[in-house]
């Protein structure tokens, strides 16, 4: 059974912080809407796009991608009870192997990569402590 709970903690876990990541760009992209004809296989065009933005747009950006991690991590882990650790590791790699993913596609500003990269693995290690149960121990005869 512990198994079968890692196992769904993680698909949780992952499933819900992508679709996390989704909804908070959604609403980034409300407050902050993409100019239409913008061509996308174009680094220079987007490369402008991106340095056009807001620091509201990116800071939105940073909480979307942290938050979405926490709130994976911690419910993945919660549901796996004894394996949060392993839970909240597999979350959080894999959402920031998507967010790497994201800023060798798209360019985004230096600062907003090293504080996404370092906002993740906080996500992951606090999710971690704060669902993590040792173990019961047994008492000795």
């Amino acid at each position: 059974m512990h198994i079968a709970r890692a196992v769904l903690g993680s698909l949780v876990g992952v499933a819900l912080a992508f679709l996390v990541v989704a909804y908070a760009e959604e609403a980034g992209h409300r407050i902050y809407p993409v100019p239409t004809g913008i061509d996308w296989s174009d680094n220079a065009q987007v490369k402008r796009f991106v340095d056009s933005l807001p620091a509201g747009a990116l800071l939105s950006l940073l909480a979307g991608w942290v938050g979405a991690t926490f709130i994976g991590a911690a419910i993945g882990s919660s549901i796996a009870r004894s394996r949060a650790i392993l839970i909240s590791t597999i979350v959080g790699a894999l959402m920031l192997a998507a967010t790497i993913f994201n800023f060798l596609m798209t360019p985004h500003p230096w600062w907003l990569v090293i504080a996404t990269i370092a906002g993740i693995a906080a996500a992951t290690w606090l999710a971690a402590k704060l669902t993590w149960k040792p173990l019961a121990s047994t008492p000795s005869a």
